[in-house]
């Protein structure tokens, strides 16, 4: 079949839905198209496990990439594809954080249970919008490990945090998200080594993986794949890397992304 063998990795947030947060009829109707010719379609995320409720068979029929990367989920057998954790080595690193930083909000993502150090409005809306439940804690030694990720939020200090975990914990590896957060990962891992332990897994060549997403934690994805597509209205960061820019997440990207293919093939 045209597809036989072939990935699509999307970005969900900013790319495969438009500014209502719909995934169009359109966009759907193409993925069904992509998936009834062999392809495989997935979407690769920043949420946690806990946090992505978007999972849809008809239109996703490979596990999952969540946690940027550092979770394959596969959804159809309920069971994880691979997992990447965090854990008791950067416990000190955060006891410290929360400490020189007392106003920042510390959330560690464990798979079934969620925390947070000094819960404050912007983690509760945080939560909220992801529909998860969590706890409050005073230490990290409190949640539950592994972690899927940590989040630590600082409207007005994010800068100083990063660069504070760079001077003093050089092994923690962060990257800066959407609206000042400040996302802690397993040394590694991004969404483009999640996509490559992705297609390995499903026995699909590299030379036949594919991506799209507007952010800038979706470079290392754009680049690992054959060809990165990034929508017009994306990033500065994505764009610069992007092998085709393709149509805003409100004209269809993805959609866009299965017609060039469709020639390609």
């Amino acid at each position: 079949m045209k597809f036989d063998n072939c990935l699509i990795a999307s970005d969900y947030d900013g790319t495969l839905y438009n500014k209502e947060g719909v995934i169009t009829p359109q966009v759907i109707e193409k993925i069904k198209y992509f998936i009834a010719n062999g392809g495989r379609f997935t979407v690769s995320t920043g949420r946690s496990y806990q946090g992505f409720h978007a999972y849809d068979s008809s239109y996703i029929n490979a596990p999952v990439l969540l946690a940027n990367g550092g979770t394959g989920f596969d959804y159809e057998k309920n069971e994880l594809a691979f997992c990447v954790t965090l854990g008791e080595e950067i416990f000190d690193a955060l006891r410290d954080i929360a400490k020189t930083f007392p106003a920042c909000a510390i959330e560690m993502y464990s798979y079934y249970n969620s925390f947070v150090i000094n819960d404050n409005e912007t983690s509760k809306f945080h939560f909220d919008i992801q529909k998860i439940d969590y706890s409050v804690i005073d230490d990290p030694s409190e949640a539950d490990v592994p972690w899927q990720k940590v989040m630590i939020y600082s409207a007005d200090e994010s800068v100083k945090i990063q660069e504070y975990l760079k001077a003093n914990y050089p092994h923690v590896h962060f990257l800066p998200t959407t609206g000042t957060y400040i996302e802690i990962l397993q040394q590694g891992v991004d969404k483009g080594t999640g996509l490559l332990r992705l297609a390995d897994s499903l026995n699909i060549p590299h030379d036949k993986v594919f991506a799209v997403g507007d952010g800038s934690n979706d470079v290392e994805m754009l680049t690992a794949a054959k060809l990165g597509f990034v929508p017009c209205n994306g990033s500065k960061e994505a764009l610069a890397v992007a092998d085709r820019v393709v149509r805003s997440n409100d004209e269809g990207a993805v959609a866009h992304v299965i017609e060039i293919l469709d020639e390609i093939f």
